[in-house]
């Protein structure tokens, strides 16, 4: 199998403010294996960037393998490095495979795709008024808010005032455990279903106190899960965990923390970087498996390059196509 990739960059359709910083543009990378393609996303707080999975893609060299269907032993011949490289790898191979079999993943998978949640749309850091009027302007039936500055009661606030929408809040790590404190009881009052990573990662002292908390949302960790065992290290201290593809390795691992996750009597929800249409349908074909969907990825950007699930009103659909079933946007 031959593997070749190429650097991509992203516009975002608003400026894109979260509690580790404001973009205006991303620079993903996108993978080929022969006909599968997968995406890797250079996300800096995770320490990824477009230079250094290129270099770790550079290295690679799939030519001993011809099976696609041999998946396992293609990414066990991976060596360590960059999570989101290897992820775009999985999923290229994923597609590859499920094209030389005539399949869309969903399908292989034995899964139902009328089962997939409403994913959310996220609503950027922005001021209070500013972000009560972009809630305001909504029409998704779920949104995600992003918090972590000052002034965040007052955002709480203004946009439940704003909307009847099902809620959810993402601190991206932002808040003191003493600002936690405050806050989640004020996320509970207005209604917001969930919030994810409150704390900074590591802080499991922190989570375990506001576990304690009530009334409170539930709680979920995302930059604190990599791996499986940090899934089982945090039983106890939260509600949910989030799984991302760039974050984990890609499909195959996506597959075992969600497993693991369900073991430990864990919700997840299945999320995404800022991505194309290809990393985000390649996790919409486990959707199904999960409690909660936040793949909006194609909705923040103004330049996809292909097209795949598809939305309305927060609901997805799945591409019938082989693989991830990904067209050419002038197929349409």
């Amino acid at each position: 199998m031959r593997l070749s990739f190429e650097p991509v960059t992203l516009n975002l359709r608003r400026p894109f403010n979260i509690a580790h910083g404001v973009s205006l543009t991303r620079r993903n990378v996108l993978v080929r294996i022969d006909a599968g393609i997968g995406e890797a996303a250079a996300v800096a707080y995770h320490g990824e960037t477009a230079e250094g999975i290129s270099s770790y893609l550079s290295r690679l060299d799939l030519g001993a393998f011809d099976d696609p269907c041999l998946i396992d032993d293609v990414l066990g011949s991976l060596p360590p490095g960059s999570a989101a490289a290897r992820a775009a790898v999985d999923i290229a191979l994923h597609d590859l495979w499920g094209q030389r079999l005539q399949q869309p993943l969903y399908r292989l998978f034995g899964l139902n795709p009328s089962r997939i949640p409403p994913t959310s749309l996220t609503i950027a850091l922005d001021t209070p008024e500013a972000m009560a009027q972009a809630v305001a302007s909504a029409r998704e039936s779920s949104l995600k808010i992003k918090l972590g500055a000052g002034d965040d009661e007052a955002r709480i606030r203004g946009i439940r005032a704003a909307t009847r929408a099902t809620l959810r809040a993402d601190a991206n790590g932002g808040w003191t455990r003493q600002q936690a404190a405050k806050l989640l009881p004020v996320l509970a009052e207005h209604d917001f279903e969930l919030v994810e990573q409150p704390l900074a990662a590591g802080d499991e002292d922190g989570l375990a106190a506001l576990m304690r908390m009530r009334p409170r949302p539930l709680l979920f960790a995302d930059e604190s899960i990599r791996s499986s065992a940090d899934i089982l290290a945090h039983r106890g201290l939260v509600d949910g965990v989030v799984v991302k593809l760039a974050k984990c390795g890609g499909i195959r691992e996506a597959l075992r923390q969600i497993a693991v996750a369900h073991g430990a009597g864990l919700r997840v929800m299945l999320g995404c970087m800022v991505e194309t249409s290809v990393a985000v349908t390649a996790a919409a074909h486990l959707a199904p498996l999960v409690q909660h969907v936040d793949l909006d990825g194609p909705l923040l950007i103004s330049n996809d390059p292909l097209s795949g699930v598809r939305y309305d009103d927060g609901r997805l659909t799945l591409p019938d196509g082989p693989g991830l079933g990904l067209r050419p946007k002038d197929s349409e």
